[in-house]
């Protein structure tokens, strides 16, 4: 019975020194074998591995996938020309120097994210303090991009990480900024309301002067052709008028005199002091009296 309990002690014992040499690494993960303290293996492949139990070696683990390191607010930077904007970037980066990393940082991912951000802030801050505000937030975008990556990318080699992208996500005027922005965007725009409205007005008036003048020139011309065919007309007139009377004198004095009566007792309360045996009131009397 003895034997038995010393067998089965002496195997878990053996089991647990087997276990405690044993590890494995999967996909995932870097693994760093330390000896007494010291960095004695680094792993990169995955699969089943072995080591000396511990206190004589142990083994951390460091992630191997790509990491994202994306602050909730946006950070204050200053343009070339002294404004302030919100600048909200984004960063993929991953483990290349596990050792490197590891003597960097203790292995702590906390402390490695803390100074990533420095840089990549750094880097903002090199790259817009160069340039103006319309230049960061559209017209060299791009260019700002890739030079904050070259920089970060050469600074994450230092502490074993590899930049793999860095994005913009937000550039964006500080509050009082954008009121500024916005108050000028309206003025701009009321301006070319305005000249707009100059512009129209003026068109409106040259139009309307210039129908003016084409109805004063139609009027014109109208009453021109007008008192042509009146003249005509009236010349036919005095034509037919003088052929006829030609023809006949005494009707053409009856026909004068009828005119006459017509034009002078046209209206009722007109008075005249005539002799009634005058030459004028020759056709009021009858045929053969005095």
């Amino acid at each position: 019975m003895n034997r038995l309990v010393t067998l089965f002690v002496a195997g878990f014992i053996a089991l647990m020194l087997l276990s405690s040499t044993v590890f494995v690494v999967d996909q995932r993960r870097f693994a760093i074998v330390f000896a007494l303290g010291q960095v004695r293996d680094v792993i990169t492949e995955p699969g089943l591995h072995f080591k000396l139990p511990p206190p004589f070696q142990n083994v951390i683990y460091l992630d191997k996938r790509i990491l994202t390191l994306d602050t909730p607010d946006a950070d204050r930077f200053i343009t070339a020309e002294k404004k302030n904007i919100l600048v909200d970037a984004f960063v993929k980066w991953r483990i290349v120097d596990p050792r490197l990393y590891y003597v960097s940082f203790n292995g702590d991912e906390n402390r490695a994210r803390d100074r990533m951000s420095q840089i990549i802030k750094a880097a903002l801050n090199d790259e817009i303090t160069k340039r103006t505000v319309r230049e960061v937030i559209s017209g060299e975008r791009g260019r700002v991009m890739e030079a904050v990556k070259e920089k970060v990318v050469a600074e994450a080699k230092e502490i074993g990480v590899g930049v793999v992208d860095v994005r913009l996500k937000r550039v964006d005027y500080i509050d009082q900024i954008n009121n500024s922005v916005y108050e000028r965007m309206k003025a701009e725009r009321v301006r070319v309301a305005n000249e707009l409205r100059s512009t129209g007005a003026a068109e409106s008036e040259q139009i309307r002067a210039d129908a003016d003048r084409q109805r004063t020139v139609i009027i014109a011309e109208a009453f021109r052709e007008a008192e042509k065919i009146k003249g005509d007309g009236d010349a036919k007139a005095t034509a037919i008028y003088a052929e006829s009377f030609g023809k006949n004198p005494e009707f053409a004095k009856y026909y004068r005199s009828l005119e006459a009566y017509r034009a002078t007792f046209k209206n009722r309360g007109d008075v005249m002091v005539v002799d009634p045996n005058s030459e004028f009131f020759k056709y009021f009397k009858q045929p053969g009296s005095k």
